[in-house]
C-alpha cells in the first residue's frame, strides 16, 4: 500500500508541474482595466515565463478566466455561461477594484463583484491593478494549481482510504 500512495503523490506532483506551467487564459475584458492586461501580456512583463502568456479566445481552450473590469447584471449571465463551458479544472481570476467588489460603481446596474455569480480562485486589488501585482497573482495561482490533487480518471476518487 505504501508503494502506491508514493506513485499517487508522484503522479499528482508531476501533473501539477506540468499544470502550473501551462495556464490558459480566457480575458473577459469590459472596462479600463483592460489596458493594464494588455501591458501585461507586452514582452515588458513577459508572461511567457510563468508559461501563462498565450490567452485563448473561446473558453473551451482555456483553464483560467480572467474577468478584467466592471460586471453589470446584463453581463452576468453570459459571463456565467463562458464559465460553464470551460472544461475541468478551471481558474478564475479577479482582476481589478470593479471585478473584486464593484468598484466605485456603487449602484443598481453593477454586480458588486464577481464572486456572486462564480468562484473565484484569486483576487488582484487595485484600480487599476500594477503588472507586478497581476505577476505577483499568477505565481499564486501557480502554487495552489501545483498543491492541487489532480485526478487522471474521472472513477479515480478525490479522498482515497487507505485500506
Amino acid at each position: 500500500m505504501a508503494m502506491m500512495e508514493y506513485l499517487t503523490t508522484r503522479k499528482d506532483e508531476l501533473i501539477g508541474w506540468v499544470r502550473k506551467f501551462s495556464i490558459f487564459p480566457y480575458p473577459f475584458v469590459t472596462a479600463c482595466c483592460g489596458m493594464e492586461f494588455m501591458a501585461v501580456a507586452s514582452t515588458l512583463y513577459d508572461t511567457d515565463r510563468f508559461g501563462a502568456a498565450l490567452p485563448r479566445f473561446t473558453p473551451r481552450q482555456s483553464d483560467l478566466l480572467m474577468v478584467v473590469g466592471t460586471i453589470t447584471h446584463k453581463e452576468a449571465p453570459v459571463i456565467k455561461r463562458v464559465y460553464d463551458q470551460m472544461c475541468d479544472p478551471k481558474w478564475v481570476m479577479a482582476f481589478g477594484a470593479c471585478a473584486t467588489s464593484g468598484g466605485v460603481y456603487r449602484n443598481y446596474t453593477v454586480l458588486q463583484g464577481v464572486d456572486r455569480i462564480i468562484p473565484v480562485d484569486i483576487y488582484i486589488p487595485g484600480c487599476p491593478p500594477r503588472p507586478e501585482m497581476v505577476i505577483d497573482a499568477i505565481m499564486k495561482l501557480q502554487d495552489k494549481i501545483a498543491g492541487e490533487r489532480h485526478p487522471i480518471f474521472p472513477y479515480e476518487k478525490q479522498n482515497p482510504v487507505p485500506v
